[in-house]
C-alpha cells in the first residue's frame, strides 16, 4: 500500500511541476507575448514583469483563498509587492486586453 501511495505521490509531483511550458496555456492567443516574471521566489520585496510591448498593465495578485491582496496599474517593469506577507500567491497581469497568469512564491 505504501508503494502505491509513493508511486501516486511521484506522478502527481511530476505532472504538477512549477515550471510551465511556454506553449501550455497559449491555445487561445489571449495570453501577453513574451511575459516574464522575475525573480521567482521573490525575496527583496521588488517583482519585474516584463513582456514583448512593456505597455501599462493591471496586476492582480490573488492568495490561496482566492481573494485580492493587492491591485497595481504599472507603466514600467516594477512591481513593489514588500506588503505582502510570505506564502504562495496567484499574479494576473492584464496589458492590451490580454491577460496571463503565474504562480509567486514571496519569501
Amino acid at each position: 500500500m505504501k508503494k502505491i501511495y509513493l508511486l501516486l505521490l511521484i506522478v502527481v509531483s511530476y505532472t504538477v511541476s512549477s515550471q510551465e511550458d511556454k506553449n501550455s496555456f497559449n491555445n487561445s492567443g489571449s495570453e501577453i507575448a513574451e511575459f516574464k516574471l522575475y525573480p521567482n521566489p521573490v525575496s527583496n520585496g521588488l517583482v519585474y514583469i516584463t513582456t514583448k510591448n512593456n505597455n501599462e498593465k493591471e496586476v492582480i495578485i490573488y492568495d490561496v483563498f482566492g481573494e485580492i491582496v493587492l491591485t497595481n496599474r504599472i507603466n514600467n517593469k516594477n512591481l513593489d509587492v514588500s506588503r505582502l506577507v510570505s506564502g504562495v500567491y496567484v499574479v494576473t497581469v492584464i496589458e492590451n486586453e490580454k491577460s496571463t497568469s503565474r504562480k509567486l512564491v514571496v519569501k
